[in-house]
């Protein structure tokens, strides 16, 4: 043995890669993950269920956000305001119906 490394195994540089990067995502995998385990809705979470529900978030969240934004567009403004994100949700059908029951 030459006493250089670990022999190759991880990472060289320390440096630990996210869940979240792991998975491509944005949003973070381990703070949903620690929700879950908080929020007592299992008694036992697997690895693979925060990653899977923050993808559904962000889809979420990229989808109504994209409607807000044509919205701004179509009303000649550069931000998004809570009108914008009303009018995005409203004016699409499948997520009317899931926020159907929101004020």
């Amino acid at each position: 043995m030459s006493g250089k490394g670990k022999g190759g195994r991880g990472k060289a540089g320390g440096k630990s890669t996210t869940r979240s990067a792991k998975a491509g995502l944005q949003f973070p995998v381990g703070r949903v993950g620690r929700y879950l385990k908080k929020g007592k809705y299992a008694t036992r979470v697997g690895a693979g269920a925060p990653v899977y529900l923050a993808a559904v978030l962000e889809y979420l969240c990229a989808e109504i956000l994209e409607l807000a934004g044509n919205a701004a567009r179509d009303n000649k403004k550069s931000r998004i305001v809570p009108r914008h994100l009303q009018l995005a949700v409203r004016n699409d059908e499948e997520l009317n119906k899931l926020l159907g029951s929101v004020t």
